[in-house]
């Protein structure tokens, strides 16, 4: 598209605010016109992402020292159900140093070479996460059928073990109420907050497993409540390189009503189609939209078309919580030019 500015056309930024129109325009000879947004939701993902920084710092530092704890707990006890929590730590403790550095990389600002800024950072930062938990798991496991099979699996200490995996119980309690919040808003703390989750219930598994040896002897009980815990981690790395892959796949998030969005945009006075319709996400959160809108000739001939790209623009991050949005804006008879030429 041959392009040169036009000043009865606008480009329209669409924050969380509303629209504001700037006279400066993106149009071609058949009269389309290109409406960008966003920007103006940067300041609150700035300060989520500080607040997400802070969250990962402590969580950082509660991981790492029970971390310690297990390790030489279950170095002592001789427990793998408490070698292999001690283990999902190291991949936690890995992981949130991941999330932590993702984060910073993430509030870099846009440049020329990365107009979206460095946001996605965090997603392959949650990719990392996944690989992590994975490799734990085939690990577990493979120690724990061994153990299982072998005639002596080695002593095992219940009271230690029950010890230190009530301490670790503790500790990952309190680290995910501070990882909660920002679990909610991106896709990189999600991967913390699930991890901690796991080492929460990992924790349950090797108290239930300490219970277990003091009560009966029955000291495989240990291996076994390290097959639970690869069990339990198995799905949430599933789930969390799923995710991963819809956004670098950039297909369309399921939170998106694309036919409701269509419905709005037709709503619109002056608006008579709308095509080549696209939206995916920057990173979890962030969602990214454009579309062809066919225009009735009149919205050019008096000079609507600023109006109309605020009106849109505010409609679908109103409705949609959209924070970049184009819009080329052209002509019946260019939208069947275009539509001759795809075919």
């Amino acid at each position: 598209m041959a392009e040169h500015t036009d000043p009865h056309d606008h480009v329209a930024d669409h924050g969380c605010g509303g629209s504001v129109a700037r006279p400066h325009a993106v149009s071609d000879g058949a009269g389309s016109a290109a409406a960008k947004g966003g920007g103006h939701g940067g300041h609150s993902h700035d300060h989520a992402s500080g607040a997400n920084r802070t969250r990962l710092s402590i969580a950082i530092a509660i991981v790492a020292t029970v971390l310690v704890v297990e390790t030489v707990g279950a170095v002592l006890s001789g427990s793998l159900s408490l070698f292999a929590d001690a283990g999902h730590m190291l991949s936690d403790l890995i992981g949130l140093l991941i999330a932590l550095v993702a984060t910073i990389v993430a509030a870099r600002p846009a440049n020329q070479r990365h107009s979206y800024g460095y946001q996605r950072a965090e997603v392959f930062g949650a990719l990392a996460n996944g690989l992590i938990l994975v490799g734990l798991a085939v690990f577990v496991t493979w120690e724990a059928v061994s153990r299982l099979i072998a005639e002596d699996s080695g002593e095992v200490r219940g009271g230690l073990m029950l010890l230190v995996a009530g301490i670790g119980l503790v500790a990952n309690f309190v680290s995910l109420m501070i990882l909660r919040g920002g679990a909610k808003t991106s896709i990189n703390m999600r991967g913390a907050y699930l991890e901690v989750l796991g080492d929460l219930l990992g924790s349950v598994a090797v108290i239930v497993a300490a219970g277990v040896i003091l009560l009966t002897g029955f000291e495989k009980a240990d291996a076994i409540a390290s097959l639970a815990i690869a069990a339990m981690i198995v799905p949430r790395a599933i789930s969390l390189l799923r995710d991963v892959v819809a956004v670098l796949s950039q297909s369309t998030p399921a939170s998106m009503d694309v036919a409701g969005i269509r419905d709005h945009i037709l709503a619109e006075p002056g608006v008579a189609d709308v095509h080549d319709v696209h939206v995916w996400a920057i990173t979890s959160g962030r969602y990214v939209f454009s579309a062809h809108v066919v225009v009735e000739r009149e919205v050019f001939e008096r000079g609507e078309t600023g109006p109309l790209l605020d009106s849109l623009g505010g409609c679908l991050s109103g409705h949609f919580d959209v924070e970049h949005s184009t819009f080329q804006l052209e002509p019946a008879e260019h939208a069947r030019h275009e539509q001759s030429a795809h075919e």
